[in-house]
């Protein structure tokens, strides 16, 4: 990996990270710096799908893949973080559908649309920062070349 590709990916980590803090203040009132990290990963984890796979992904198959990156993402955060070492970082114990109050389904079913915006982020700053052209999006068809 060239310097001006790490470069590029510490980037979108570091907006990733910022993007995800802004999001759990917005809708939480708080957040722990833990889910600066957790958040840069899977943003540039997301962002990548369309970069790495030879297939044009539909914004609807990144979602439900970027759903299940932030899940498992989540899981296993939340179980050295909230189990392990017992931070209390966030807790799903009241939710409907959790596995040790670490995921539940609803949560899962929200990071679709949250995986949808982060993919669209991700391609609007690799625009603009970048110069990469910008993508043709298809909501539900995917095709591969």
């Amino acid at each position: 990996m060239t310097k001006k590709k790490l470069g590029e990916l510490l980037i979108l980590f570091l907006c990733g990270g910022t993007a995800y803090i802004l999001i759990e203040y917005l809708f939480r009132g708080h957040s722990h710096p833990s889910m600066f990290l957790l958040g840069g990963v899977v943003f540039v984890e997301i962002g990548g799908l369309n970069e790495f796979c030879r297939c044009n992904m539909s914004l609807l198959l990144q979602g439900l893949i970027g759903s299940f990156i932030i899940t498992v993402s989540e899981l296993a955060v939340g179980l050295l973080l909230n189990v392990w070492l017992k931070l209390n970082v966030w807790d799903y114990s009241h939710m409907p559908l959790n596995f040790l109050g670490q995921i539940c389904l609803p949560f899962s079913i929200a990071w679709i649309f949250v995986a949808i915006a982060a993919v669209l982020f991700d391609d609007f700053l690799r625009h603009l920062m970048f110069g990469e052209d910008y993508p043709h999006y298809k909501l539900f068809l995917s095709h591969c070349d």
